[in-house]
This record gives C-alpha cells, sequence and structure tokens, in this order.
C-alpha cells in the first residue's frame, strides 16, 4: 500500500503542517552557512521543503520505472495531489507562495514524467512483432 503513495504527497503534506501547526513562515531562517568564498548562504524553512522535493521527486522517478497495477495506482494518486496542491495554491492564501509554486510545478513533473517513463519502460517490455 505505501508503493503507491506518491512521495510528493509527503512534501505537500509537510508544507500543510508547517503552516497550520507551526505558524512558521516559508522565510524563516534556520540557518546560515560561511562559504570559503565569504558569502553568507542563509537556508529557509521553505529552502529546506524544496530540497527534500527534489529528493523524492528522484525518488518517485526511480520508482515510475517499473511497470504493473500498482504503478498506475500511483500515478493516479500523483494526479491528484497536484489537482489539490494547484487548488491550494489557487485558492488559499498561506499557500500563495513562490515555494509551493515550485512545489506544485514539482508534482506536475512527477505527473509528466511518471507517465512518460512507464510508456516508455512498457514499450521495451512489449514488444510488437515485426
Amino acid at each position: 500500500m505505501l508503493g503507491t503513495l506518491p512521495l510528493m504527497a509527503i512534501v505537500i503534506i509537510l508544507y500543510n503542517v508547517i503552516v497550520y501547526l507551526t505558524g512558521l513562515s516559508m522565510e524563516s531562517q534556520i540557518t546560515t552557512i560561511t562559504l570559503i568564498s565569504g558569502a553568507v548562504w542563509t537556508v529557509t524553512v521553505g529552502d529546506l521543503i524544496v530540497f527534500a522535493a527534489l529528493m523524492l521527486l528522484f525518488l518517485e522517478l526511480i520508482n515510475s520505472t517499473k511497470t504493473g497495477a500498482s504503478t498506475i495506482v500511483n500515478h493516479g494518486l500523483s494526479m491528484l495531489v497536484l489537482l489539490i496542491a494547484l487548488v491550494q495554491f489557487i485558492v488559499l492564501p498561506p499557500f500563495g507562495t513562490s515555494t509551493f509554486f515550485a512545489l506544485v510545478l514539482l508534482a506536475l513533473f512527477d505527473v509528466i514524467a511518471g507517465f512518460t517513463v512507464t510508456i516508455t519502460a512498457a514499450r521495451r517490455d512489449f514488444t510488437v512483432g515485426e
């Protein structure tokens, strides 16, 4: 059952938890790191969420190379996550941020890439007689 859960849903849920339960903003500073060049890199809550989303998107793309019923369910749920995130972005004020828009775009990439990779992998698995 957990194999069918879209990983991008975890990031969207995490964003909801941070916004509604902790009261932090996406611009809240987590830490600062001084680089060798002398530049100061400030890491915010929004940055960490986007970093986590990128890692989960990578794992989601690896999972989309599998073919099977659970993969199809995962793609359907990924589409649902995208629709929910898009509605939240358009309708709810706390979600009208650049950070959440980046998450919506990553969810869109997950849906498009997932279908594309699965179709390509299935095409290789299914050979048509010549």
